[in-house]
């Protein structure tokens, strides 16, 4: 068995991979409640020791079902984009965190990078080191903000959230590179730390953890195993971010398949041989287990949709909504930027909105609008990508979009090719364990991991006319709203 823990942006999980049988056994999640948030939500900060208690409460809870020596290894993931500051309290002890977790959500740096942006080369320069444009969500501009109002980095460790899971429960505090490199901190090419982005933060090597990777695990110390119930000495790998685990799970880490998540946000990604980034800075450039991930990512996706449906069908099931066919030639526009805007153009304060909104629209003419907006904000980015990267071979959809049959052929339609849809619960998590299943020697390498397409959406040609046009109409708004 394989064991994998998860803390991502709104939950912990945890699941349990029979690595001889290649099947999952059992999967628990869990939101982290109130108690996480030392602010409201709004605020993006998390409590580190609330998510990370709540990670091996559920890694406890499935251990205590499986006979003793079941776990051969333990897979540790997190998000491309948290940070705390950690330290030593008490001397002789373990590290604190000294800070809250940044999420992506924080907009604690909206003005520190609104006024880095103005420096057009120091924002090209920087881009093109790291791969990630200057905007509140990537930690490197979280810290330069913590800099700013006075914290003290000396004696301080910086870690990722996920970082800080893998360091309670091995007592090291190692890092990964891909994990960091969507922190805005890792030099593309030298896939090290960027010393540049280090200095200008006010940080030293010294503060940073101990580069590695998934083929380095270190033992579960004495206080790990206590935490999850297991004996000492499983090895456990270093935490990898959801995002890189996602096209790690989907089986997509070889050329020519583009991996598309709708989850709270949404991401398209390809694994690339080489860095690549755009001349318009509209796309990022990470690194993955294997070389490099190129994609774009949209903060506003099924979060936009919930929000919807609270503010205009509160106590109507999803089902019920979407029971009619969307009529696209008679639905407002929408820009599904309510929780601010990522890719393509990186505007901390773009906000969203309905344009064109008649007093003959409905409801559901909004609802189905949004989903066509969010929808509308990912073609931009594919246009950007696919111009840089070349048009993939394959597009596999996955996440909440799939329980939407009039939304995933909206995609469909609207992309004017086949969507391979890939219904895999939690593929982030079987990510990892993908990772640690190459380490203990299941499989060769993880490129040759693949899954099964359950089902093919083809486009109505037909539609994507109309949703070409649309989009074209979407795009004056866009610039108006700039």
């Amino acid at each position: 068995m394989i064991l994998a823990l998860e803390v991502s942006t709104t939950s912990a999980k945890a699941l349990l991979y029979n690595a001889a049988a290649n099947r999952v056994e059992q999967v628990v999640s869990e939101p982290y409640g109130a108690q996480a948030w030392p602010e409201k939500i709004a605020g993006g900060l998390h409590d580190p020791r609330v998510v990370a208690g709540c990670a091996f409460k559920l890694g406890h809870f499935l251990c205590d079902d499986i006979p003793a020596g079941s776990i051969e290894a333990i897979a540790v993931c997190g998000t491309f984009h948290s940070i705390l500051a950690a330290g030593f309290p008490h001397k002789g002890g373990a590290m604190e965190p000294l800070t809250s977790t940044y999420t992506w959500m924080s907009p604690a740096a909206e003005g520190v990078t609104a006024r880095l942006r103005k420096d057009k080369r120091w924002t090209d320069a920087y881009y093109r080191r790291t791969g990630c444009m200057v905007h509140a969500l990537y930690p490197a501009f979280q810290l330069l903000h913590l800099s700013e109002t006075g914290f003290d980095f000396r004696n301080t460790r910086i870690m990722s959230e996920s970082g800080y899971l893998f360091y309670r429960l091995t007592g090291k505090h190692h890092e990964t590179a891909c994990t960091n490199s969507g922190g805005g901190l890792i030099n593309l090419k030298t896939r090290g730390w960027d010393e540049e982005t280090l200095a200008f933060a006010g940080l030293r090597n010294e503060n940073m953890g101990t580069l590695s990777d998934y083929r380095s695990p270190v033992p579960l110390s004495r206080e790990g195993a206590l935490l999850l119930g297991l004996q000492e000495g499983i090895p456990v790998l270093p935490s990898y971010p959801d995002g890189a685990l996602n096209q790690t799970g989907a089986g997509a880490l070889g050329k020519g398949i583009m991996t598309f998540s709708m989850g709270t946000s949404a991401a398209l990604r390809l694994s690339t041989e080489e860095p690549l980034v755009s001349d318009t800075h509209s796309t990022w450039c990470y690194l993955s287990p294997s070389a490099y991930l190129a994609g774009a990512a949209v903060s506003g996706a099924c979060n936009c949709v919930d929000w919807t449906k609270s503010a205009l069908f509160p106590l109507t099931p999803y089902a019920e909504i979407e029971r009619e066919k969307p009529d696209y030639r008679n639905m407002p526009y929408f820009l599904p930027f309510v929780f601010g805007e990522r890719c393509p153009g990186w505007n901390d304060n773009r906000r969203g909105g309905f344009y064109a909104l008649s007093s003959s629209h409905t409801q559901r003419d909004m609802y189905y609008s949004v989903l066509e907006g969010v929808l509308f904000n990912l073609y931009q980015c594919y246009e950007t990508l696919t111009s840089t990267a070349g048009e993939p071979e394959q597009i596999q959809l996955s996440g909440g979009i799939l329980n939407s049959p009039h939304w995933k052929e909206m995609c469909a339609s609207l992309f004017g090719r086949d969507i391979h849809c890939a219904k895999i619960p939690h593929v982030s998590l079987i990510g990892g364990a993908v990772l640690a299943m190459e380490v203990c020697g299941y499989i060769d390498k993880k490129e040759n991991y693949k899954i099964e397409i359950n089902e093919i959406i083809h486009p109505a040609m037909d539609e994507h006319d109309i949703l070409i046009k649309r989009y074209k109409k979407y795009l004056e708004y866009y610039m108006l709203n700039c």
